[in-house]
């Protein structure tokens, strides 16, 4: 999948390239760091990279924030404040991690166990902040994004 993007990326004129990383970095597990990776094999400026690919996650990001707040809101309307969802094994790790670590630890060390999409979303529906979410995911989605504009630098260079 990562080759395809790739190549789709590269195949795309020079000028609209930033674009196909953008939508890549907006599919969950491909985010801003690996967008921005996909960027840079793909011979797009590391600024350029980063910026698109940090731009294509916080939409996506944001429409999966805005989704689950208005999800929640009409679940507790209807059904009170004791509405709780179901748990599987993956909703109830990203509880234990918001318990201990709150808005701020998840949206930085989540992204390496799920998506930014899904953690937000689901840090949403345990009842944050959306806002506080929403900033805390924006902070994150860029430092993951410049580090591994960085490890991608690193690693073209090591190759040439």
């Amino acid at each position: 999948m990562y080759e395809g993007l790739v190549t789709f990326t590269q195949s795309l004129p020079e000028w609209l390239q930033w674009c196909g990383v953008m939508l890549a970095a907006a599919i969950p597990f491909i985010e801003s760091y690996f967008g921005t990776l996909i960027g840079v094999v793909a011979g797009i400026p590391a600024p350029i990279a980063v910026l698109a690919a940090v731009i294509g996650n916080i939409a996506s990001m944001l429409a999966f924030v805005l989704t689950a707040d208005a999800t929640r809101r009409k679940i507790l309307a209807r059904k009170g404040a004791d509405a709780e969802a179901p748990t599987s094994a993956r909703r109830a790790r990203v509880r234990r991690m918001f318990d201990r670590f709150g808005v701020p630890g998840v949206s930085l060390l989540g992204q390496a166990v799920l998506p930014s999409q899904i953690t937000s979303a689901m840090m949403v529906s345990f009842g944050a902040s959306r806002n506080a979410v929403i900033v805390w995911q924006i902070i994150s989605i860029i430092l993951w994004g410049v580090l591994f504009a960085l490890l991608g630098q690193a690693g073209l260079a090591y190759l040439t």
